[in-house]
């Protein structure tokens, strides 16, 4: 499978360069330049997608932040805030060629226990879950398509 290889996003004109043998792409958020692997590449296109599909704004995103779950380091893919600096979208990204099974929604219902966000994404570029989460109730609910942000 290509490293390139299309997704189920829409197409988004990267900046590709190549050193040292090895693909990048300068990545708008983080600005600066980042190896290309197939788990970043889906991170890419799923970012460009919440910002141009979805109207979400760039300085409210952050991407592989980190967090501590039973005193073990972490990290989230995409992290997005409301205007009052609250999370209302957790993103986890995998690599195309891998599964989106229970395992992969396990992970990230463990991270948001720590993050408490009521907006769950899991994609792998070709496959995407959305659900909303009510923490008071304990409960969780499958969405057929990503609200924008404005629609939140």
């Amino acid at each position: 499978m290509s490293l390139l290889q299309p997704l189920a996003l829409p197409p988004y004109p990267f900046k590709i360069t190549e050193a040292n043998g090895q693909l990048t792409l300068f990545d708008e958020l983080r600005k600066k330049h980042i190896i290309i692997t197939p788990e970043e590449w889906v991170r890419q296109h799923f970012v460009q997608y919440l910002i141009n599909q979805k109207q979400y704004p760039k300085a409210l995103m952050r991407l592989e932040g980190g967090l501590k779950l039973n005193g073990m380091s972490r990290r989230t893919d995409i992290v997005v805030f409301n205007r009052d600096g609250a999370r209302i979208l957790m993103v986890e990204c995998k690599a195309p060629s891998v599964a989106i099974d229970q395992k992969v929604f396990d992970q990230i219902a463990r991270y948001n226990m720590a993050h408490k966000v009521s907006l769950l994404a899991v994609t792998n570029g070709l496959n995407h879950y959305y659900c909303t989460v009510d923490h008071e109730a304990g409960s969780y609910r499958f969405i057929p398509d990503l609200p924008g942000f404005n629609e939140l």
